[in-house]
């Protein structure tokens, strides 16, 4: 199994080989627990999103393209994790729009702006903060994550062209304001 890469072990996973899924579990999911993390302080949410994420991977291992459409293993893999993470972030949403039927509004920072604050400090941090929250998903995930165009365009949900172009206008922003 070591010498299979991802896409590889995924191909195998789609039929049905529970050696190849351990294989990438072990591989991957120590870097998919920090890439959650960085945009999730919430243990058990990014516990959930993990499970949930490696079950559609044991189930749905058949549905990816690969190299057809330039895609890696590792990119599909924090496809569906973000998704799943954004699908518990809305549970979440919902649940305290419930519980919360006479209580005061709190303003306090997003997941996402904390770890941030902690990865980006200093004058790039403050100029990163002030961007427009598009520009700066565009950028957390393309720097940060290191996320290709279409992978970002995938886990955005909005067509490359979009992500090129708020990638440009955030770098203009920042080159402006570090200026």
């Amino acid at each position: 199994m070591a010498s299979l890469d991802e896409a590889q072990l995924v191909g195998r996973i789609a039929r049905g080989d529970r050696a190849a899924f351990e294989e990438l579990y072990r591989r991957t999911s120590p870097w998919l627990a920090l890439r959650l993390r960085r945009r999730c302080a919430d243990e058990q949410l990014v516990a959930e999103v993990m499970q949930e994420t490696y079950l559609a991977v044991w189930r749905a291992g058949g549905t990816f393209a690969g190299d057809a459409v330039g895609g890696t293993a590792v990119g599909w893999l924090w496809t569906i994790a973000a998704r799943r993470l954004v699908d518990g972030f809305r549970r979440q949403a919902r649940y305290a729009q419930v519980r919360a039927v006479a209580v005061e509004p709190t303003s306090a920072p997003a997941a996402e702006d904390d770890a941030l604050a902690r990865e980006v400090g200093g004058t790039v941090g403050d100029a990163l903060r002030r961007l427009a929250p598009e520009l700066r998903q565009v950028l957390q995930a393309m720097v940060l994550d290191g996320l290709s165009v279409r992978e970002t365009a995938l886990l955005l949900g909005v067509p490359e062209g979009t992500v090129k172009t708020r990638a440009r206008r955030a770098r203009i922003a920042m080159r402006e304001a570090l200026s």
